[in-house]
């Protein structure tokens, strides 16, 4: 199945590329503040574009919170949620090609989904709404791309946009791979070196590499899952050109494909509950060490 960039055939979902050794840290795991409900509600009401944007090679300075703070006030957090459960209507509007930089891609896809049914759009809506719980409790402002509250979409180059009109300080798209029975794990794709119309991802390759190396660490940490088994050779990290939400990115933002919707084992955690939960804890506790330096 495809993802709201589809990766070149013939393989299923993603196509290893540069891999980077995953860092070893030290750093707890975030606690969880909140229960495994997942909660509801709109996003931030906070009007984008009023904070000064990060430079372009390291997020914003965190020392401007005053003592005692919340450790992530003042900081923007864009979570989007891969595809959209309205997007299985709207084939022939996700269909429509855009411009990614380099060249043209459908506007969305429909994403995967488990044997018995159960989307990925579903999964994605479902952890960002855990993320967003846990990043508010940190004093972030945070913005989801869409909330399932819009018929289909929005396409991969206006959740780029979202992110970069809200002056982010890391964006991160929630995922769920659909590969072979037997590829098993998580990854985090991290946009690669691009320049072409557009596109011009090299203020954000350095910052994103540092959003996403903290994310993957830290989703190890909190889920107990391995990187995966078929791609980034053993790392959790990817590389991609090819996926029109980074190319268009002018702020750090990183993929997190959760885990393989086709193999059993990884649909016995995908599916449960509480293991979410802890995939939210640690996006979460990634993007707290990125951005707390």
């Amino acid at each position: 199945m495809h993802h709201d960039d589809s990766p070149p055939a013939p393989r299923p979902r993603r196509r290893p590329a540069s891999a980077l050794a995953l860092a070893v840290s030290a750093a707890a795991v975030l606690a969880c503040a909140s229960a495994c409900g997942a909660p509801s509600g709109p996003a931030d009401g906070a009007s984008p574009g009023t904070r000064p944007a990060p430079g372009p090679s390291a997020p914003s300075a965190a020392g401007s919170a005053p003592a005692g703070a919340a450790p992530l006030a003042g900081r923007t957090v864009v979570i989007d949620p891969g595809h959209n459960p309205g997007n299985f209507a709207h084939t022939r509007e996700i269909n429509r090609p855009v411009d990614i930089g380099t060249n043209r891609k459908e506007c969305d896809t429909t994403g995967t989904s488990t044997n018995s049914g159960y989307t990925e759009a579903a999964f994605t809506l479902d952890v960002s709404h855990r993320l967003r719980t846990l990043l508010r409790e940190l004093g972030a402002t945070v913005v989801l791309t869409h909330d399932a509250d819009r018929p289909y979409g929005p396409c991969i180059d206006e959740r780029a946009r979202i992110g970069n009109a809200a002056r982010a300080d890391a964006v991160v798209s929630v995922h769920a791979d659909g590969s072979a029975a037997g590829n098993r794990g998580f990854h985090v794709i991290l946009p690669a070196a691009v320049k072409g119309g557009t596109a011009d991802t090299a203020p954000i390759v350095g910052p994103s590499r540092s959003l996403g190396v903290n994310v993957a660490r830290e989703f190890a940490r909190a889920t107990g899952s391995a990187p995966a088994n078929y791609v980034g050779g053993g790392t959790g990290l990817d590389v991609r050109k090819d996926l029109g939400g980074l190319n268009l990115s002018t702020v750090p933002k990183v993929f997190v494909e959760c885990g393989n919707m086709r193999d059993p084992k990884d649909v016995a955690l995908l599916t449960d509950a509480a293991w979410r939960q802890k995939a939210a804890q640690g996006i979460a506790a990634g993007v707290r060490t990125y951005l707390r330096g």
